[in-house]
């Protein structure tokens, strides 16, 4: 199983609103797409300094299940969307999970 965890930084002056917008459509991405076996993802809860502002952690079979996810064109739009207009930083990394 591939594991995909994202963290986000926020620009300033995004709103709760705009972070709203965001947690709704990742909500909906399991709907869209059919790879995505695992999705959870929501605000930081501040309790360490420097700590980015949003995390997502998502589980595919495979490589070629991410990369579907990763090229799927309702993702794409989500991405442009929602997620780089209101984007400062982001960190991301996959790994391979044992089982």
């Amino acid at each position: 199983m591939l594991r995909h965890v994202v963290l986000f930084r926020w620009a300033p002056g995004t709103t709760d609103a705009q972070v709203a917008s965001v947690t709704e459509g990742l909500a909906a991405l399991p709907a869209a797409v059919a790879e995505i076996r695992s999705y959870r993802f929501g605000p930081d809860l501040g309790l360490s300094d420097g700590s980015f502002d949003f995390a997502l952690v998502a589980d595919f079979a495979d490589r070629a299940a991410w990369e579907t996810y990763r090229d799927h064109p309702v993702h794409r739009a989500f991405i442009a969307e929602h997620i780089t207009p209101v984007l400062a930083d982001r960190a991301v990394a996959q790994y391979e999970v044992p089982g």
